[in-house]
């Protein structure tokens, strides 16, 4: 097989299965260094051994590589294979198929890992019809938020990959911070250009409950809020540690939501599992419409959407109230009402 496919299809799955970085970043490295040789000369370089002193082939990488241009599957991807057969989440397996799409994606842009191109891939090869692409805002600098001339440029790149067509749309969009007063972290005029807008809380997540509750009904008042993402801000486990659900006044947020056509999100991330099940409750009664995403930072993680369809089956949520069921056309309807 090709061995540049081989090496980012390892990393796939080692991103699915939370793999440490750096593990998984020497596999795309190694991919990104042969995808500039001409390929005979990769295969010369692998059977005589030169390609091993090249710098960031490591001993692993240079295996795969040998064995992929010698016309095999290489070992450990097939070992990948065969563990990637066993499902990520038990449950939720038939609305899972029912999905899709993904509104809450992040590209090396922001603080994601990969190229829009490898996300909007990995979304074609898992059968989505559509994925949102939203990076950050402006505000959240640690994560490399996008200055409206940033998201410009990349509104200019995510028109020209849906050119061609082909039954499957990346989504303009992107995931804004929900600021201290209860504004959205970009300009009307850049949201009005945009498909899909998540805003989320990520700073002063001990506020008390008053101040929360004010700052996110004031955020879901705004028109061009489509998805409310990940609501509590709490971590469950993983490398940035635990961190407790902010608090607020969950009936008032989702009767709000319920109102204004806003989408509470079901997070995918297994260390954010947000909302908690009790308060997927609490919006279900409330009426609201809900967005089962991945949050997804590099491309196997865009798999993740099998954890919330676990949680939303487990909870009772039906498929005909979360919005990634629905067919494109009516998505963007619903998406753009605000505008």
């Amino acid at each position: 097989m090709d061995a540049v496919d081989a090496l980012n299809e390892i990393a796939f799955w080692l991103e699915r299965e939370l793999a440490p970085t750096f593990k998984v970043q020497a596999f795309r490295k190694a991919a990104g260094i042969i995808a500039d040789l001409d390929p005979a000369e990769v295969a010369a370089r692998a059977r005589n051994g030169r390609l091993k002193s090249m710098k960031g082939i490591g001993d692993r990488t240079f295996e795969v590589i040998r064995q992929a241009v010698d016309g095999g599957v290489p070992d450990y991807l097939d070992g990948l294979r065969q563990r990637g057969q066993q499902p990520l989440a038990d449950g939720g397996s038939e609305l899972h198929s029912a999905l899709r799409g993904d509104l809450h994606s992040h590209s090396d842009w922001s603080d994601g890992g990969s190229p829009i191109e490898l996300m909007a891939d990995a979304a074609r090869t898992l059968g989505r019809e559509y994925l949102a692409l939203t990076d950050h805002s402006p505000s959240l600098k640690i994560a490399n938020g996008l200055s409206a001339e940033r998201l410009t440029e990349q509104l200019d790149i995510v028109a020209g990959m849906n050119d061609g067509g082909g039954g499957f749309r990346l989504l303009a969009g992107i995931e804004v911070d929900i600021l201290e007063d209860g504004t959205l972290d970009q300009s009307a005029d850049m949201l009005d250009r945009l498909d899909v807008v998540v805003a989320s809380v990520h700073s002063k997540l001990r506020s008390d409950r008053s101040t929360m509750t004010a700052r996110m009904l004031g955020a879901i008042s705004d028109p061009h809020m489509n998805v409310l993402g990940h609501c509590t801000g709490r971590l469950l486990q993983g490398s940035r540690g635990k961190r407790p659900q902010s608090e607020f006044d969950a009936e008032r947020v989702f009767a709000a939501c319920a109102e204004q056509d806003v989408a509470v999100e079901i997070n995918s991330r297994p260390e954010r599992q947000d909302p908690p099940d009790d308060l997927i409750r609490v919006a279900l009664d409330a009426g609201c419409l809900f967005s089962i995403d991945s949050d997804a930072h590099a491309p196997g993680q865009l798999d993740f959407l099998q954890y919330g369809a676990a949680r939303a089956a487990l909870n009772g949520v039906p498929a005909e109230r979360i919005v990634t069921t629905w067919p494109l056309d009516r998505l963007l309807e619903w998406a753009g009402r605000g505008k």
